[in-house]
């Protein structure tokens, strides 16, 4: 850059202009700026601004080619400046120069910053920011913080969440109009602005001059970089010319960062109006200025709302025949001009459906603004800026620029105001986005800053008009996609609505314009405005319109539909985005009596659309068959503002009602969805496939619920409390299809409906009518028992979590508030009808939530059962509900049978709707309730328990809101009715209930068995006497009933009631009478609806007479009613409860019940059942019955299985866990015998045919991760808490081996160490066992299915044929007795020196397999292949320690370390201790004894040569070598001191033939005992300092004469001291190393609990070791007497040991050769070695070892801690910000999840990570998700949330961001997993990472 720097200081690329003065030009830029800055101070600063300007117009010029290759000419101009970046960097840099005044550019902005009065916060983030909001603090529900501002505020107790940004965002911290002072920052807190100082003039000056021809410059790049094309311009070039400018773009944004001095500067440059038409007017003849601006003014042509195109139209006005008038008044606007509809064909874009109707729809409107349709005009830099920021579509750079002005109050109003000029443009490019995704985040991320601020919106709403220009603008952009509509009459229609498959809906690309709507309504002097003008209110419910009748759903009858389309989504999202939530805004306003002007006025436009709407598509009172649509916006506006008018505003209902005829109208389309619901339900609507039933249940969904049904119900509500009750109910019956059902012929025929669906719809019918007449949500509940109502029906159909719960619960969908109307109040409801259950872990159960459950009265009172069907989304859940239900009274001993749906009593009504009841008294009603009470009595086929239940509730709902107004007196004489049935006297459902219905005439098919009988009736004497008497039988026909209703409430006139109805040509229906093959027949009933419930119940108990009243015996019953018996039951229950209200309702029921009691009721004709009949056997009785069967079935495969399983786990594995007691009156040996779990035979292991066990062979490091000090790790949450692995007990062991093998011989080294800390193979088992060739079938079939299974075949992974565990090997089991103890029972005489020497023989035998295998057997065979299995489990790094790569040391080291690690690994599943004994924790899941016969077999076949063998150097004295021997240094062997005793263990072990004896065990064990004593003595030594240890040697010496010297550690210590004091090891001891001795003074008892300590970890692994081998139990025992309990049961304390005086562990010695002799040889080896090497050979001494039960890191308590630290943290391997960072929580280290970025040969971090920290195993926390992953090997599976909300949940991707807490049993339960290695036995959803993560 200097060059270019140079070039341009000499006056550029360009030559010199005239104007500038030459000195300018020589000296460089501070100068040249120093100089004209003095210029520009004094008084007449003239001739200063001219030098400036010339400057800027060279160095600034905008002849600057924008792409090398845009023009020839332009091309050549850049020369010498190095290419166009180089020029546009050099102007930068002259622009920093000249702000700075020739001063540097940071002092220039540190001196600005001090002037800035930041009272605001103002940060501005984009998409995916992390930020906070509190709803305790906000005042407008958008109101964010930033993370720092939300920290240092105080925020405790408040309901806040984190949440991550969608479309980006700015900090409102500091701004009272949208948050609360008191939620202020401490920096924010102070209104700083009084004690700031005045900017000085001169400091701003130079910005003044210089940013307007800055910012016109960067105005001509985008004018210069667009080029309005015949296409839309693509996304590459706009976004070349955008990378180009980004420096710009960037410094500006700087400048805004200096704070309020320099912003106050930018707004005036922005706003100021004669700036910008100086420059952009003085172009002068500057052929490239001109040519961008003409660019300019065709990019401005397209900016108006009226398109070019529309011109042509609308010019030529002379309405041809095609065109018809819209019948939309005053169309978009109040000028009232009609528009007309076009359909010329250009425009026709539909035309490829080949559907010329569907014509694309043209609206053109003139409003009252001319403004908002014209082209738009700029008039200072801010307006063009946002010109260009728009047709780039909102470059993020520029977004961020725009918005960080904010903060500067001047600004915010004029941007404001240019946003709105601006708004129909913006919907315009929009429109025609690609990226509509982005495009409409970045909008929403300015226009929320600009319109959540009341007094802002209510500014520009007055001065601009903001609300006619939203509303336009949004029905322009609607007007784009308008179909013609097909609902009711497709050829006439005049409707249009919203096509919902374009791609402005499905995409939602109105979103942005939307939530902008229903922001600015959330403001209530917006919303007043609104609601208090007239044209707007029109235009809004003109634009409601187009969603009236959208996505209209057609049933296919007779094939399935080819293609389900999916827009039902779009169509629910819009009436949610477009018209609900604008609604909700608007009521939130309607909330008081000085509100009711504003629902009148909206309740009046509301029903003028309406009426416009039924007038469009020819709507007379029949609706279109087999058509539904789910969006009826009008009608739900029109409920809901009804519903608040009545509950808040207290208007009367009456005088916003329409007359009855509209009210007729309304009622049929809300009417026909409810009858369309039930259809579905019945599968009626299955041809048109899956998306049917999805449109459903949205439709009842909790987010749609209050918008969709409940407005549609009330609405309903409404209509039937103000119809004729008859002309409603008949509606009903005939909507759902059902008319022809409700007869009391037993047969019948349905001309509209197949017989399989007539029962589902019957039943939708009455669910109908009782939700209709019990549900109280918009009849008089207050909020808070509405709250109540939701939550205890959403918690009777299952516990919920608190966040679901919140979900559920429809909530006013107060547009995008985050606010959860009271929040408070949910939370007391919520307590007072729920418990919490906290999460339980069992470990190995499935992870839990917390959960609530309602409590046991709620149940008792509350549930309601009504409220559940409305609420239920899936059928399923209504059933949960009931069988929770029943759950409950079985428990409480309430009920044991199979309860009914309680009864539950209803609020009262609000007066308003008192109308309602009269449905319940009309006689429409009470005859369906008659027919089908006596069809279900008769066992009429397609009959339900559901429909009885339905009709029972329907009675009892009409006893209980009866009119008082009966008196029994006049009952009796009832004035004759006038009505053309005397089926009952009156409408009163009580006094109906008892009346006697003699006759009814039928019409029946001829084949029906009512016929036959009419002749026999006509012979009997009184049938026909009493038909006279009896006036004529009673006929009725619902349809022909509700038409004359219709007529009466049409002709409004009694006199033409009595008319015959006239025939309806148009009636789809077939009049009852038209089947020709119909005959009537007269029944004789001769009951009433008192008696049929009697008999019912009857029926119902199945016992004659069953029915005895309740009053007979205990009179108290009438007058205290309320009995809880009666609460819960079943049908006879029910009967009981409805007989007992109609007989305290009136004293002539009373009489009447007892009299039918009296009678002796004849028994109900047995029901003969036809062929016919039996096929309709209640599909659901059958249903009933293969259920129980399917319970009988699974119940028996329940307890077959468990007893399997009990047998199963009692297979007799090899060891045995209960030691075998046998007398040595049985000395027969038995064999070991296996069952075989694939085929099933038992038999013992043999040669050819061996059995082995099924293992899972895992590579494990969690030993290695033992630490050896008490204190956890932690997880480190800031820079200065790292965790280094220095401390492990892997680093420990590595360091070691490296350090013997520096100095010693290598092979030997291998001997003297163990390896498997880090991965090492750890060995499990299920503890089952099978033949190794059925296993091999086994794997071929698992190989062949093509199942995906969670696990890899190919690697020999499989899952038990039993128990399922997971397992990826066999272990043979080795043929022999299963009886090894009884080798040991008969004890050895023989002395210690024999049994060394047998050892030494039998270590010494040619290590082949025993003779019986030598030749290849299957057997030896499998031992090989196991052994390679176990080789493979871990990496080749694990294995080879040696010098030389595939020694046969390697090997053997590697087999006895494969013990050692198995060994150590069931010591830390036992708590690191063997106190607690007994048998293996694992008992018979243990495999060690089958691996040792397996590692034995392998280790013989490398004999170790006799020289080296260890054995020697233990039990042997070796004469004096000459100490000349170790002169190569490198071939020495590791003394024997420097030995670890447990790996020589594990080498004499596998050395010997098996099976071991046990004398030869013990032998050895004592042998090592005494080493290790030793080796305790020497640390002793080299812990203590000089004068303990002369004092030591002086004691001991004293006593090594006595008889016991051998047996006395101070005898052996000073014999230690005085053998190595000989050497160099004490001598080496300076200053330093006193520091690290501890200063405590030895006593007896410390030095003896040394020893102990330093001996205990060998004597646990041998303990465990000889309790394998030989079967025996371990003792239990205190911690204290661990070591003598130990040491006896290993036999190394003599049986006649006396525990009187304090156990001394020197006892336990038993010196195969003389003590002194031996250690003095052991002594002199590590003298030698420290001769030369002092300090390693202190270092290499065995220390105790103090290593600790391995842990996982410890966590913080609060979520927020690790996620601050992390979520920002840089990744170390590629210094970026990870997009999903994650921390193992092993170790601690941060890596990349799924990063590219980290990758090395194919493998991402992680799993790299998780070979490295856990030899593939690892624990990862996801930052992002809060929730851990594991990674075992090639699967992984997520784990789930070790951290958990307040109300015990977890946040799976921190989407509710509420604080999380540590789960302490949780993180036990992970950890418990991880020591115990059961992730694979565990988790269940295990899927292969393909290395990816």
């Amino acid at each position: 850059m200097a060059a270019a720097a140079a070039a341009a200081a000499v006056g550029g690329p360009q030559p010199p202009q005239p104007e500038l003065p030459a000195p300018g030009l020589s000296l460089d830029k501070a100068a040249t700026a120093a100089h004209l800055k003095a210029a520009l101070s004094r008084p007449d600063n003239r001739a200063g601004a001219e030098e400036l300007q010339a400057l800027l117009e060279r160095v600034l010029s905008a002849e600057r080619p924008l792409t090398a290759a845009a023009d020839g000419e332009e091309a050549a101009a850049a020369g010498g400046g190095g290419g166009p970046g180089a020029a546009e960097e050099e102007a930068l840099e002259w622009c920093k120069c000249l702000l700075a005044g020739g001063g540097g550019y940071d002092e220039f902005c540190a001196a600005v910053r001090a002037y800035d009065p930041a009272a605001l916060c103002g940060l501005v983030w984009t998409a995916n920011f992390v930020a906070y909001r509190c709803r305790t603090c906000g005042i407008s529900p958008c109101m964010s913080l930033c993370a720092e501002c939300f920290h240092q505020g105080d925020h405790t107790g408040h309901d806040f969440n984190m949440f991550r940004s969608q479309a980006g965002g700015a900090c409102d911290c500091g701004d009272s109009n949208v948050m609360r002072e008191s939620g202020f920052c401490k920096r924010h807190q102070i209104k700083s602005s009084s004690n700031i100082p005045c900017v000085p003039k001169d400091l701003l000056m130079m910005s003044e001059f210089v940013l307007p021809r800055f910012i016109f410059c960067l105005i001509q790049y985008l004018r210069e970089g667009y080029n309005e094309p015949a296409d839309v311009p693509s996304e590459k070039d706009l976004n070349k010319v955008l990378q180009l400018l980004e420096p710009q773009i960037s410094f500006l944004e700087d400048l805004t960062k200096m704070g309020g001095a320099m912003r106050s500067v930018l707004t005036q440059v922005l706003t100021n109006q004669q700036n910008y038409k100086d420059l952009t007017s003085g172009l002068g003849e500057n052929a490239c200025a001109k040519k961008s601006h003409e660019k300019y003014l065709i990019a401005l042509k397209s900016s108006g709302l009226t398109y070019p195109e529309d011109k042509l139209v609308y010019g030529v006005q002379e309405p041809s025949a095609g065109t018809s008038t819209l019948a939309v008044q005053g169309f978009a606007g109040a000028a009232g001009t009609f528009g007309q509809l076009d359909s010329s064909d250009e425009e026709d874009q539909d035309g490829s459906q080949g559907l010329g109707k569907r014509k694309r729809v043209k609206l053109s409107s003139s409003t009252k603004d001319q403004s908002i349709m014209d082209v738009l005009k700029h008039k200072s830099f801010l307006e063009e800026l946002l010109f260009w920021t728009i047709k780039y579509e909102f470059p993020q750079k520029m977004v961020t620029f725009l918005l960080n002005m904010l903060p500067d109050q001047e600004y915010k109003v004029a941007f404001t105001k240019t946003f709105v000029q601006h708004y129909a443009f913006i919907m315009k490019t929009l429109k025609k986005s690609h990226e509509s995704d982005t495009m409409s985040n970045r909008i929403v991320h300015i226009s929320v800053q600009l319109f959540s601020n009341e007094e802002l919106a209510r500014q520009v709403t007055e001065e601009c008009q903001l609300l006619d220009i939203m509303v336009t603008v949004l029905l322009y952009m609607m007007e784009s996609c308008l179909i013609k509509s097909e609902l009711q009459d497709e050829e006439n229609s005049l409707h249009v609505v919203v096509n919902c498959g374009e791609a402005l809906l499905k995409n939602n690309t109105y979103w942005p314009l939307v939530s902008d709507f229903i922001n600015i309504l959330s403001h209530q002097s917006v919303a007043k405005r609104f609601l208090e003008d007239h044209g707007l209110l029109v235009t809004w419910m003109n634009f409601v319109s187009f969603f009236q009748g959208m996505n209209l759903n057609k049933r296919e009858l007779n094939e399935h539909v080819e293609f389900e389309s999916q827009t039902y989504y779009a169509a629910f999202a819009a009436e949610l985005e477009a018209c609900a939530q604008p609604m909700w805004g608007l009521l939130s306003h309607c909330k008081v009596r000085e509100t009711q002007e504003y629902t009148r006025n909206v309740v009046r436009y509301c029903l003028e659309a309406l009426q416009d709407w039924f007038d469009a598509i020819n709507f007379v009172d029949e609706p279109a068959p087999n058509q539904v649509t789910f969006h009826l916006p009008l009608h739900r506006y029109y409920a809901m503002f009804l519903s608040k008018a009545v509950k808040c505003q207290e208007l009367d209902l009456d005088s916003v009602l329409p007359d009855q005829e509209m009210l007729m109208k309304l009622m049929i389309h809300p009417l026909q969805i409810q009858a369309s619901l039930a259809e579905i339900h019945s599968n009626m609507w299955v041809r048109n496939g899956l998306q049917i039933k999805g449109q459903a249940m949205t439709y009842v969904q909790s987010h749609f619920c209050n918008s969709m049904i409940d407005p549609d119900i009330y609405l309903l509500q409404v209509c039937a409390s103000r119809l004729d009750p008859d002309y409603f109910i008949s509606s009903v019956f005939e909507r759902f299809k059902v008319v022809d059902l409700l007869t009391m012929a037993s047969q019948h025929q349905n001309t509209v409906l197949d017989a399989e669906h007539e029962r589902s719809m019957l039943e939708g019918a009455l669910t109908f009518l009782v939700i209709l007449l019990s549900l109280r949500l918009h009849l008089g509940m207050s909020d808070d028992e509405i709250l109540r109502a939701e939550m205890v029906a959403q918690l009777c159909m299952n516990d919920r979590t608190h966040s679901s719960l919140l979900d559920l619960i429809p909530e006013n969908p107060n547009p995008k508030s985050g606010i959860i109307p009271g929040s408070y109040s949910f939370e007391s409801v919520l307590s007072a009808v729920a418990d919490f259950k906290a999460p339980v872990f069992e470990p190995g159960g499935s992870m839990q939530q917390g959960m609530y459950t309602p409590k046991a009265e709620v149940w008792d009172q509350e549930f309601d059962p009504v409220m559940v069907i409305l609420r239920t989304v899936y059928r399923r859940d209504v059933q949960s509900a009931m069988d929770r239900y029943t759950a409950f009274l079985k428990q409480s001993g309430k009920f044991p049978g199979n309860p009914w749906p309680p009864y539950k009593k209803r609020t009262p009504l609000h007066p308003s709707y008192k109308g309602l009841m009269r449905l319940l008294h009309c006689k429409t009603l009470h005859i369906v309730l008659f027919t089908l009470l006596y069809k279900i009595l008769m066992d009429h086929q397609n009959l339900s328990e559901h429909v009885l239940c339905m009709v029972l509730y329907l009675i009892e709902l009409g006893l209980e809101n009866s009119a008082e107004e009966e008196s029994d007196e006049e009952a009796s004489v009832c004035g004759p009715e006038r009505c053309h049935d005397s089926w009952f006297p009156g409408s009163n459902l009580v006094s109906n209930m008892r009346h006697f219905i003699n006759y009814v005439r039928v019409r029946v098919p001829e084949t029906a068995p009512e016929v036959k009988r009419d002749s026999l009736a006509s012979t009997s004497s009184d049938s026909l006497s009493s038909l006279q008497n009896s006036g004529t039988a009673q006929v009725f026909s619902l349809v022909a009933e509700r038409r004359k209703k219709f007529q009466e409430i049409i002709n409004r006139s009694s006199s033409e009631a009595n008319q015959v109805v006239r025939p309806k040509t148009s009636s789809k229906w077939s009049a009852p009478g038209s089947a020709p093959q119909l005959t009537t027949a007269i029944l004789e009933i001769k009951e009433s609806i008192l008696s049929l419930l009697i008999k019912l119940h009857h029926k119902l108990s199945g016992k004659q007479n069953s029915y005895y009243p309740p009053w007979l015996d205990d009179i108290e019953i009438l007058i205290q009613p309320e009995i809880p018996k009666y609460n819960h039951g079943d049908g006879i229950t029910a009967v009981e409860r409805i007989l007992l209200k109609a007989a305290l309702q009136s004293r002539m029921n009373k009489r009447i019940i007892e009299e039918i009691c009296r009678k002796v009721t004849p028994p109900v004709p047995p029901k003969k059942i036809t062929a016919a009949e039996k096929k309709t056997l209640d599909k659901e009785e059958r249903r009933q019955k293969a259920r129980e069967r399917q319970q009988k079935l699974l119940a028996e495969f329940a307890s077959r299985q468990k007893s399997f399983m009990e047998t199963a786990m009692d297979v007799d594995s090899p060891e045995n866990d209960i030691p075998m007691e046998i007398t040595t009156a049985e000395p027969q040996v038995s064999e070991a015998v296996y069952d075989c779990v694939i085929c099933g035979q038992s038999g013992p292991s043999s040669e050819d045919r061996p059995t082995g066990l099924v293992v899972l062979l895992q590579a494990s490091s969690v030993l290695g991760q033992c630490r050896d000090n008490i204190e956890p790790k932690k997880l480190p949450i800031t820079e200065e808490e790292q965790i280094y692995p220095w401390d492990t007990c892997a680093a420990v062991h590595d360091v070691r081996l490296s350090l013997l093998q520096r100095y010693f011989k290598d092979s030997s080294c291998l001997l003297a160490v163990s390896i498997g800390w880090e991965g090492g193979v750890y060995v499990q088992t299920c503890g089952h066992t099978l033949h190794i060739d059925c296993h091999k079938s086994y794997m071929e079939s698992l190989r062949n299915d093509q199942v995906l299974q969670g696990f890899s075949v190919d690697k020999g992974e499989f899952t038990c044929p039993l128990c399922r565990q997971f397992a990826n090997s066999v272990l043979p089991c080795y043929p022999g007795s299963n009886v090894e103890s009884n080798l040991w029972q008969r004890p050895s005489n023989k002395s210690i020196q024999d049994l060394i020497k047998e050892v030494e023989e039998l270590q010494g035998r040619p290590g082949a397999f025993p003779v019986s295998i030598s030749s290849e057997t299957n057997l030896s065979k499998e031992m090989e292949s196991v052994m390679k299995d176990i080789k493979n489990t871990t990496q080749k790094k694990y294995r080879d320690y040696s010098k030389t790569p595939g020694s046969p040391d390697n090997d053997f080291l590697f087999m006895y370390s494969v013990a050692r690690t198995n060994l150590e690994l069931e010591l830390i599943h036992r708590g690191g201790n063997l106190c607690s004994g007994g048998a293996s924790t694992a008992g018979k899941r243990s495999c060690l004894n089958q691996l040792f016969h397996v590692l034995a077999l392998h280790m013989r076949l490398y004999s170790i040569d006799s020289e080296y063998n260890p054995w020697r150097k233990l039990t042997q004295l070796v004469e004096e070598v000459n100490s000349q021997q170790g002169n190569e240094e490198q071939q020495l062997e590791v003394p024997i001191l420097y030995h670890d005793v447990t790996s020589l263990l594990l080498i004499q072990i596998l050395m010997m033939p098996q099976p071991l004896r046990k004398d030869h065990f013990t032998c050895i064990v004592k042998v090592l005992f005494t080493l290790l004593y030793t080796q305790a003595l020497v640390a002793l030594s080299v812990k203590c300092n000089e004068e303990d240890r002369s004092a030591w040697k002086h004691t001991g010496a004293l006593k090594k004469n006595t008889c016991d010297a051998e047996k006395s550690y101070e005898v052996l210590l000073s014999f230690v001291i005085s053998e190595l004091s000989k050497g160099k090891l004490y001598h080496e001891e300076g200053t330093q190393e006193c520091a690290m001795v501890s200063p405590i003074a030895w006593s007896p008892e410390s030095m003896e609990k040394y020893l102990q300590d330093f001996c205990l970890p060998f004597l646990r692994i041998t303990s465990l070791l000889q309790h394998h081998l030989f079967g025996e139990d371990l003792p239990s025992c205190q911690e204290e007497e661990e070591f003598s309990v130990l040491s006896s049961c290993l036999g190394l304390l003599p049986t006649f040991y006396q525990t009187e005086h304090p156990f001394i562990s020197a006892s336990c010695l038993d010196w195969p050769v003389p003590a002194f002799d031996i250690i003095s040889q052991w002594c002199f080896e590590i003298n030698s070695f420290t001769e030369r090497h002092a300090e390693q050979g202190k270092a290499l001494l065995i220390q105790e070892s103090r290593w600790k039960l391995p842990h996982l890191l410890q966590l913080p308590e609060n979520y927020n801690t690790i996620f601050q630290y992390y979520h920002r943290k840089t990744c170390s391997v590629c210094t970026k910000v990870p997009k999903d960072p994650a921390v193992c929580l092993v170790c601690g280290t941060f890596v990349c999840l799924k990063g590219l970025c980290c990758k090395q040969q194919s493998y991402c971090e992680c799993v790299l990570h998780s070979q490295n920290c856990g030899a593939g195993t690892g624990i990862f926390l996801l930052i992002n998700a809060s929730v851990i992953i594991i990674i075992r090997g090639h699967r992984f599976c997520l784990w789930g949330s070790v951290y958990l909300d307040a109300h015990g949940e977890e946040d799976r991707d921190l989407r509710r961001g509420k604080p999380l807490y540590i789960c302490k049993e949780r993180y036990k339960v992970l950890e418990q997993q991880w020591i115990s290695h059961t992730f694979d036995h565990i988790n269940k959803r295990w899927g292969p990472h393909y290395n990816g993560l």
